[in-house]
């Protein structure tokens, strides 16, 4: 992995898209719905659909492919280790829920890989993995001072709002330091790059997220200090520059979002089975 090549980004761009009209709340809301729809469900159907309407929200924000490309691969190689870890520690899990057992391939002991486990293994990774592109969807058409002032708007405390805004801004800043890390990292002779074995990278990928998390809290501590210096919190209001009202068309997603929401928290309590399985 070379220092140089990381292009990603995780913070607001202003690409003028119809997702970026739209009030920040309604992109909040968007979002909690979404968590709340794939939380409800194990049926791949409706998986499946929610993961091609995320990818085309995130076509919609117009922000450049390459820009959220390595995001992408990255969440969906973890999910993958996931499902890795999840097979060993309980193999038969697919069996227990599917009720049934069908032998894939023979393996000792309890590690035969039946059709129900490996079924039971897509479906959940393909769930965790349908919450990632709208959550790059909110942070790519979310201005966070806008955001912020959106919620105090709607009665949450000025603290928490700001604080909200403070964790989108800081979002950035994770990726300077991760890369500012890894060259140092790179420059004492760790590889990181495909010419190391993949236990190997593991290995010294945590010599860089272990200095990221203490660099990530020396500036949480730095932030502190300089909004109680400039008086942060001594007041109970505040105005906001970038305040926006909600308009019609929020109000009309706002309501769709509502809508599928219901039908979604409806299908799942009429429903006999927690999984759905078509063999």
């Amino acid at each position: 992995m070379n220092a140089s090549k990381v292009k990603f980004g995780i913070s607001y761009i202003d690409t003028k898209s119809p997702l970026h009209s739209l009030n920040g709340i309604t992109k909040f809301a968007l979002f909690l719905a979404w968590v709340t729809v794939v939380l409800t469900t194990f049926d791949l159907r409706l998986i499946a659909v929610l993961i091609v309407t995320g990818l085309l929200l995130l076509k919609t924000t117009q922000v450049p492919l390459k820009v959220y490309k390595p995001l992408l691969i990255g969440t969906a190689s973890v999910l993958m280790l996931n499902a890795l870890f999840m097979y060993l520690l309980a193999p038969t899990q697919g069996q227990e829920l599917m009720g049934s057992e069908h032998i894939l391939l023979s393996l000792p002991g309890n590690y035969s890989l039946s059709q129900e486990t490996l079924f039971y293994l897509v479906t959940v990774t393909l769930k965790y993995f349908s919450m990632f592109p709208i959550a790059l969807v909110f942070v790519f058409s979310t201005h966070p001072t806008e955001f912020a002032a959106s919620l105090n708007r709607l009665g949450v405390p000025y603290k928490i709002a700001y604080a909200v805004s403070l964790t989108l801004r800081y979002l950035p800043e994770v990726k300077k330091d991760f890369v500012n890390i890894m060259h140092a990292q790179q420059a004492r002779g760790v590889e990181l790059s495909k010419k190391a074995p993949l236990f190997k990278r593991m290995k010294n990928v945590a010599k860089v997220l272990g200095p990221l998390i203490f660099s990530s809290l020396d500036r949480a501590d730095e932030i502190s200090n300089a909004m109680t210096l400039r008086g942060f919190g001594r007041n109970k209001s505040r105005t906001w520059f970038s305040q926006s009202p909600l308009k019609n068309v929020d109000f009309i997603v706002l309501a769709v979002i509502a809508v599928i929401v219901g039908l979604a928290i409806a299908k799942r309590i009429s429903e006999e089975h927690l999984f759905w399985y078509p063999f």
